[in-house]
């Protein structure tokens, strides 16, 4: 471990035991956000931008990502809200993963968080077996939720193994 980079508490939150469907789906996406929340922890901006790997992939940018993601299935497509924010571009398709010297990482996680605060309130304001009229696919909430558990676990794998290059941090 670098001097700069510091060990954190684990306070992710538990999906519960039992419930209704939507508890235990978003029980389990809340416990993969503070997750990916977790992995960049103790970082320092300079490690959390660092490439370890020959693609783009990086603690920052993938947190970057996961925020551009949720901003677009909860409030753009599920919601139908316009002029959605992403880093991404047709110029750029890959922006979010684009970090530079001066950004900061608690930005970062705070700008993820809040992503995830407002999917949070979107999803509040819908059942799973909604359809989303803003999906040319005719995707329901179930689905978007579900695929959320997948893209955010995939990349905390992601997380796992750029950590682990970083400074050798490893776990849950």
């Amino acid at each position: 471990m670098t001097q700069e980079n510091q060990p954190v508490t684990d306070t992710r939150p538990e999906p519960p035991d039992a419930g209704t469907e939507q508890e235990i789906l978003t029980g389990f996406l809340d416990f993969l956000r503070a997750t990916a929340v977790y992995k960049a922890e103790g970082l320092s901006d300079a490690d959390a931008a660092r490439r370890v790997l020959p693609s783009l992939t990086t603690v920052s940018g993938l947190l970057r990502h996961l925020a551009d993601v949720e901003r677009s299935w909860f409030r753009e497509r599920i919601d139908g809200q316009a002029d959605v924010p992403t880093r991404w571009s047709d110029e750029e398709p890959d922006g979010e993963f684009l970090v530079g010297p001066d950004d900061s990482l608690a930005e970062i996680i705070k700008d993820y968080e809040d992503a995830c605060a407002e999917s949070r309130e979107v999803l509040s304001r819908y059942g799973l077996d909604d359809v989303i009229p803003h999906s040319p696919s005719g995707h329901n909430v179930r689905w978007v939720v579900t695929h959320m558990i997948e893209e955010t676990g995939r990349h905390c794998g992601h997380l796992d193994i750029v950590r682990e290059l970083l400074d050798g941090t490893t776990g849950e």
